[in-house]
């Protein structure tokens, strides 16, 4: 993570460059990295201790949660902005504890079908209200109020990065 000398060094070069003043959208990003890096950090180790679970397991089983047919397994990488090989072991460690299933389509072999296990659907609910109260717990300083305000500000500024970067490919 960038931080102290690092964002002045960037500072500096963003005023240099064109002459244009970029400092806010770098403190943006650098508060939002800052934000996710600190409650991640926090998440990862109470799945660590309290259900000896990491995260990108527990987000295996959140994708597979919203889809009770199960998916194709080549959909999660997709879903979790993953590359496929580093969603394969942690789908075959998934597998081999009976979280989830991966069984061929019956419509085409290649295609492998992954759908969590009944034990794996109660131990992600489970996991997923410890979730939600963790968070609540990390955030409970700071006023719904502002949460929700802060919430419709970033749908704005997702909005805008995703135009920014469609209009970027075109």
């Amino acid at each position: 993570m960038v931080v102290g000398k690092e964002l002045a060094l960037i500072d500096e070069e963003d005023r240099t460059e064109e002459g244009s003043d970029n400092r806010a959208q770098v403190r943006v990003w650098l508060r939002l990295l800052a934000c996710t890096s600190l409650i991640g950090a926090e998440l990862r180790r109470q799945f660590r201790e309290e259900f000896d679970f990491t995260m990108p397991r527990f987000d295996v089983l959140a994708q597979l949660d919203r889809e009770p047919g199960g998916l194709v397994l080549g959909e999660l990488p997709k879903r979790l902005m993953v590359t496929a090989g580093n969603l394969t072991p942690i789908v075959d460690r998934l597998v081999e504890d009976g979280f989830i299933t991966r069984t061929p389509s019956a419509v085409d072999r290649r295609v492998q079908i992954v759908c969590m296990t009944a034990e794996g659907r109660k131990a992600f609910r489970r996991m997923a209200k410890k979730h939600g109260l963790w968070l609540s717990s990390l955030l409970a300083g700071f006023p719904k109020a502002r949460l929700d305000g802060l919430v419709r500000e970033l749908d704005d500024l997702k909005g805008a990065v995703k135009r920014a970067t469609e209009e970027a490919r075109a």
